[in-house]
């Protein structure tokens, strides 16, 4: 039974990418939608904000890391139908952050070289990203 269109949720993520060239990958932790999955740090952009503005944000919520909007790169976007909604995901590359990389919200971090990241059970919109990292890095 088709429900009407679905709801377009426009999230931004980032690649943060070492001095080593590898990416950090969060797990989503128990009680979380997607828990025990593996996800670029970001978030649902909110009312005002741009999805740069968003990442600066959520980056250092969820990690505890500082970046400026003037460091992060477009790289790529994910388009995804999920059952209850269609997300939006635009995906930026970040070299220059400042700080330590900690786990802020209960979930796992792990720095990863983008061509082990499919060793590491991700969201199906996340899934199409790798590529561009492998292609990139």
């Amino acid at each position: 039974m088709d429900s009407g269109p679905k709801k377009i949720l426009l999230v931004a993520a980032v690649a943060l990418v070492d001095a080593d060239g590898r990416v950090l990958l969060a797990r989503r932790p128990e009680g979380k939608a997607l828990a025990g999955l593996w996800e670029f740090p970001g978030g649902k952009v909110e009312p005002g904000e741009t999805p740069e503005e968003t990442i600066v944000r959520e980056v250092f919520e969820e990690v505890g890391l500082e970046t400026k909007v003037a460091c992060l790169a477009p790289l790529t976007f994910a388009s995804h139908s999920y059952e209850d909604f269609h997300l939006l995901m635009p995906l930026y590359v970040c070299r220059r952050f400042w700080g330590t990389a900690e786990p802020k919200e209960g979930q796992t971090l792990k720095w990863v070289r983008p061509g082990q990241m499919r060793d590491y059970p991700m969201p199906p919109a996340d899934l199409p990203l790798i590529a561009h990292l492998i292609d990139l890095l």
